[in-house]
């Protein structure tokens, strides 16, 4: 009987302690029915009944979690590929300036595979053959 006690203690304290840290971090806006200090004040005066409140009835539903669920799934937001205007320039300014830096950027790794690529091959024209 001692033992179970003992179980039931450390059960009520990791509930205790799990609630009020979902509490103190899930913004006041997605927290349902009560304000959160009431239910940080009902979690703390009442571990046991308050944490299974919480749970229950007090923390956000997962689909209005930030960044929803990471399986396949979710319909919570966009996957990052996916977002509307991703691959939109916010300005034609700035977008004529980036790919213009892409193509010198470009340019130069080119003009550098082909110089290591003549080095190369002027390293095996000069070395003795095996």
């Amino acid at each position: 009987m001692l033992i179970l006690g003992g179980v039931g203690l450390v059960f009520e304290l990791l509930l205790l302690v799990y609630c009020v840290l979902t509490i103190v971090s899930t913004p006041e806006h997605q927290v349902r029915n009560l304000p959160k200090l009431a239910w940080l004040v009902l979690v703390v005066l009442l571990p046991l009944i308050g944490g299974i409140a919480w749970l229950v009835a007090g923390r956000p539903v997962a689909s209005q979690r930030p960044g929803g669920l990471p399986y396949k799934g979710n319909r919570g937001t966009f996957p990052e590929y996916d977002r509307p205007g991703r691959a939109a320039a916010q300005n034609p300014e700035d977008d004529e300036a980036f790919l213009r830096a892409l193509r010198e950027r470009a340019e130069e790794q080119r003009s550098r595979a082909a110089e290591q690529a003549r080095r190369l091959r002027q390293q095996e024209d000069e070395a003795p053959p095996t």
